[in-house]
Order: structure tokens, then sequence, then C-alpha cells
């Protein structure tokens, strides 16, 4: 078993929502992404999204994207993004999702990167930019590493295509709530619920949802229908905001909405 299907088994044991942060990797540098991912780990977040930042994202809105270029300009790469974690994993208990392009893998050299964010101590991997039929080679690959490849489910999956991912489904679903870009949206769709239930009916794989969840309220609402919530413009925007200034108070404002969001997913 991988170290994600360890957390979510434990997670269902207690009756419990995974919270899932996202940060970008290098944003401000990559010192403050080793402080945070420590801090959040101690901030009781069941798993961390890590994102590798790219020129080119895609469904990425303006805040990643602007945290994407923030560490671009300092020149932040892929192998010394890698030696960070490799650096942080063995003091933190919370898995490691890398959220990275297929174009970063391709140029790293598959292989390479694959072995490279094993030995750092990566759990899994979400590639937003590699379809589904055609992510088997890469899935094998990974398998032999027990790296979990996570897929994405949207709205506008079909039927047919949304059980052809299920049957080969990795670590958990990453269900994207909109059909859209990355950011913080004031309200939810009203049927975002009910298509989760629906989900995690079809699967065993633990179902979690991203892509516009801003607060605690808006999470508490999925707490009966996802086995995860993920946040990242709420959380990347409050770095932007806050650490070209002052990095103390930009650590504490995150953990702070994390254990926030994590108090809101407890289920009584």
């Amino acid at each position: 078993m991988s170290a994600i299907d360890t957390t979510f088994d434990q997670l269902r044991a207690d009756g419990q929502v995974a919270f899932m942060p996202f940060i970008t990797a290098g944003d401000p540098d990559l010192e403050f992404t080793a402080d945070l991912l420590r801090a959040l780990d101690q901030a009781g977040c069941s798993l961390i999204e890590l994102g590798f930042p790219y020129s080119d994202p895609i469904a990425d809105g303006p805040v990643i994207q602007e945290s994407y270029t923030r560490a671009l300009q300092q020149n932040v790469r892929v192998g010394d993004i890698l030696k960070m974690v490799e650096q942080v994993t063995p003091t933190v208990q919370v898995p490691l999702v890398a959220m990275v392009s297929y174009a970063i893998i391709y140029r790293h050299g598959i292989e390479a990167f694959l072995d490279q964010s094993q030995s750092a101590g990566i759990a899994g991997l979400i590639v937003p930019d590699l379809p589904s039929d055609e992510a088997d080679s890469l899935r094998s690959l990974c398998d032999d590493r027990d790296l979990s490849l996570i897929p994405l489910i949207t709205p506008t999956t079909t039927p047919e295509r949304v059980a052809r991912i299920l049957e080969h489904s990795r670590g958990f679903i990453y269900y994207v709530s909109i059909a859209g870009i990355t950011g913080e949206r004031t309200q939810l769709p009203v049927e975002l619920a009910d298509k989760l239930r629906q989900l995690r009916t079809q699967t065993k794989t633990p179902v979690c949802v991203g892509f516009g969840i801003r607060d605690p309220e808006q999470a508490a609402l999925l707490t009966d229908a996802a086995d995860g919530v993920i946040v990242g413009s709420a959380i990347v925007r409050r770095i932007g905001e806050l650490a070209g200034e002052n990095r103390d108070a930009a650590l504490q404002s995150v953990v702070e909405f994390s254990q926030e969001m994590v108090d809101s997913l407890k289920r009584e």
C-alpha cells in the first residue's frame, strides 16, 4: 500500500475527511516552502499538494499562475525542488503529492523524474495535461515505484470515460468542481454534493474535490459528500499578499487558515 492509501484508510476508520492544501514550490523561495510544509504537517493536514512551477499551466487561474511566475523568477528548478522535498520528508508525516506538468516530466526524463521523486519521498503525482487514455505507460512506471498517479474527473467527463478512469484509479480521485480555471468562488455548484456522492458509489477509491473552495464554511458543506477537500488559490493568495514583506506573517496566516479548514471537516 502507498502512503496515500494508508492515510485514507486511517481517515475512513476515524470517520474523517481529508484536508489537502496546495502550495507552489519556490514561492517566494524554497526555504519558505520547506518551512511551510513542516508547519502544515503540524497543523493537521492530511496530505499536501505541491505545485511544480510551469510557464504555461493548464486550468490554473491568475492567483496560482502568478505564484508560478514568482517562483520561476527565482530560477527554481526541478532538481532544486526534489532536493528540498528529500530534506523535508523525513521530518513530516503527511504524504506529499506533486502537481506537475507532463512537459516537465518529459523534459527532465520520465524515469529519472520518477526515480528522483520516489527517492525524495513524494507519494503521488497529479499530471493535469496527460489525458487518462494516454496515461497507461506512466501509470505502469509509477506503479513500479509505489507512486500513485492521481486521475482527474471533471463535470464534463462522460460516463463512459468516468468508468474507464475509475477502473485504473490510484490513490484518490481528484474531482474538479467546476468546468473552468482554479480560483476562489463565492458559491459552489448546487449539484456538486450530489455528483460527489454519486461518484463515490462507483468506486472504492477516495474522492477528493478541488477548484473554487475558498473557506471553511464551503468546505463544511461537503463533509458528507467527499473523502477530501483540496484548497489552493485561497492559500496561495495569502502567501502572495504577505510573504514578500513578512514571511512569518504569511506562514502564520496559512497555518491558521488550514487549521480552520481541518476543523471544519471534522465529522461529529
